[in-house]
This record gives structure tokens, sequence and C-alpha cells, in this order.
């Protein structure tokens, strides 16, 4: 694997995913599989109670500088001040969300977390590091 690390700067083009917070293992930060009671990492075997499981984000983008198209991803905390709070409290705000306004359509509370991501993302420059 190449160590070297470098800087580019470049435009989103597209959010490519529309899973931007995902439940994520303390230990390995894989993507942990939970069901209505416990979680279970598949990478490392940590297994756990499902409300005690952590979120963490996961933003998959389609970028471009001025010779290439790139698709990123960019994980974890850098992604906090975009957002305005950790992946634990939007996750638990698209919760609460739901369950207060009696939704039982999360595709539509979905949709326009995806649409404020877009809104924010889609036409901006920004420096990635890689």
């Amino acid at each position: 694997m190449n160590s070297v690390r470098g800087l580019l700067a470049a435009s989103v083009i597209s959010i490519q995913s529309s899973c931007f917070v995902y439940p994520a293992c303390q230990n390995c930060f894989s993507r942990l599989i939970l069901d209505s009671r416990r979680f279970s990492c598949p990478k490392c075997g940590c297994t756990g109670e499902a409300k005690d499981a952590s979120y963490r984000y996961r933003l998959s983008l389609k970028i471009a500088d001025t010779n290439d198209l790139f698709d990123i991803t960019v994980f974890g905390s850098c992604l906090d001040p975009f957002f305005g709070v950790t992946a634990e409290n939007l996750q638990r705000y698209i919760q609460d969300f739901n369950q207060l306004s009696g939704e039982t359509n999360t595709d539509a509370s979905q949709a326009v977390l995806v649409q404020a991501v877009e809104t924010c993302f889609i036409g901006k420059r920004f420096i990635f590091g890689v």
C-alpha cells in the first residue's frame, strides 16, 4: 500500500450513497449487523445491545478536479462541522423525529436528509486529504 499522502482540491459532482450514518464497531469501525435487540461485528466479533450501538459518518462522493473524476469516501468525525452534530446525535435526531411525528415511512425523512446534503455539498469545492 502506498503511504504517500496528498491534498486534492476538487468540486463535489454528486452524492453516491444516501446512507450517511452507519452503526459502527467501536473496535474496528466496520459496519455492525443490527437486529431489534443486539448488534454484532462481522469483522472482529464484538457484540452488544442494539441500543448501545455507536454511529459514524460515511459520505461517498463523486468529485472532479480540473482533469479527472474521482470516487471518494469521507469517514468519521471530520464531517461533524458540516452536519453540525456528531453522527451519533444525527442518528438520534432522525429516530426521535420519526417517533415524535409518527412517521412510519422512514424513506420520507431520509429523502429530506439526502436533499439537504446534496444542497450543502454538490457544486462546492473542498480540499480532500488523500
